[in-house]
């Protein structure tokens, strides 16, 4: 079921407030899907998810390989009856501020802060289509 991004329900905007494992989807060069499970965060009044993590993993190459433009990736959670996915473009942020604002939301959702890591990136996905069952 599609969401209007300018008019999110209520306990849509809440089911990515919980606390749940969320998977991102990306590409590899050759096509293939590339599915690991993260922690997410959601700002639906910008309409940008965030994930942080290692400059030299897997997914950070995968969105590198897209292009200056950014890749189409995917994050999906579930909960009991309820699932939510939100589609977008992807592109890879190194700036400390930027950074730092995503690990202090992760720590506002799921409860704890990141150890320090100086290899840390941020995964910012501009949404633009909301789809789920909440």
């Amino acid at each position: 079921m599609a969401h209007d991004l300018r008019d999110l329900s209520p306990a849509y905007v809440e089911f990515w407030r919980e606390r749940h494992i969320c998977t991102l989807t990306t590409s590899r060069p050759d096509g293939s899907p590339h599915l690991v499970p993260v922690g997410v965060t959601f700002d639906h009044e910008t309409g940008i998810a965030r994930v942080i993590t290692n400059k030299g993993s897997r997914k950070i190459a995968n969105i590198l390989a897209a292009g200056p433009d950014g890749a189409r990736v995917a994050v999906c959670q579930i909960g009991e009856r309820r699932w939510a996915t939100l589609e977008g473009v992807a592109v890879v942020r190194t700036e400390a501020e930027a950074v730092a604002d995503a690990v202090a939301r992760y720590a506002e959702r799921y409860g704890r802060t990141p150890a320090p890591n100086p290899d840390r990136v941020l995964v910012e996905i501009t949404v633009t289509k909301a789809l789920g069952l909440v």
